[in-house]
């Protein structure tokens, strides 16, 4: 487990997550510390929580163990404040690709399609597309799978982000995938070829914009039963 910077209330935290900077979530909330050299460790729900993307990774042993219960204030204070340390360098939200899938189907396996949307510097793209039957699984792997076909610089730092901790375990945490392996299998060799690259869960229907029209395109597809090419357009008008 890590650590990454995240905002609640206009206050900066440090939050647990995993090696890919998804927020570890038990019974709907999330461990958080106020300081690295503090103990005390408290719990915020996950949707109160927005993560500071240019802020990076950080290991575990950057704020110091949880204590017992019971232990007072001022035991749980060490004698130096340790400083967060990267675990490596991390691209700022403005720097890197950034992509935002979701694939979606009516039925569970039934009509199934994806949408994606890509912010490169000032310029925006996106696309939908219609798969056929398939399950929710299959969609939301699909639609990673065609945003990094859509990137050719595997040296450019990007991030993913997707509701789908379905995808996000059995692409980069080990989950074991008993269905859909050739397709897995696939998407790993994909995401092998990029330096700088992470999936990231982003809660879905929350409010976030381009997770919002990440879903509504995935939708269209399925609506509509048909595909559509890249639309750019320049996301800063």
């Amino acid at each position: 487990m890590s650590w990454r910077m995240a905002s609640i209330r206009n206050q900066r935290v440090y939050a647990r997550c995993d090696e890919s900077g998804a927020f570890i979530v038990e019974n709907g909330r999330v461990e958080i510390r106020y300081r690295p050299d503090d103990g005390r460790a408290y719990y915020a729900a996950e949707r109160n929580l927005v993560a500071i993307e240019d802020e990076g990774v950080f290991p575990d042993d950057a704020c110091v163990a949880s204590t017992p219960s019971g232990v007072g204030a001022r035991a749980m204070k060490t004698e130096t404040s340790p400083k967060p340390k990267r675990v490596q360098p991390s691209a700022s939200f403005d720097q890197a690709v950034i992509a935002y899938t979701d694939g979606a189907c009516t039925g569970n396996p039934g009509p199934a399609g994806f949408g994606i949307v890509l912010k490169e510097g000032k310029t925006m793209r996106e696309r939908f597309n219609y798969i056929g039957r398939a399950t929710n699984n299959i969609a939301e792997l699909e639609a990673i799978k065609n945003a990094l076909t859509a990137l050719d610089e595997p040296r450019r730092a990007v991030r993913i982000y997707t509701d789908s901790r379905y995808a996000i375990g059995v692409l980069t945490q080990g989950w074991r995938a008993k269905a859909n392996q050739a397709l897995v299998a696939e998407i790993r060799s994909m995401l092998a070829r990029f330096s700088d690259l992470r999936l990231i869960h982003v809660p879905g229907h929350r409010g976030n914009p381009l997770n919002e029209r990440a879903d509504a395109l995935a939708r269209r597809a399925i609506r509509e039963q048909a595909s559509s090419d890249w639309i750019v357009f320049d996301h800063a008008k």
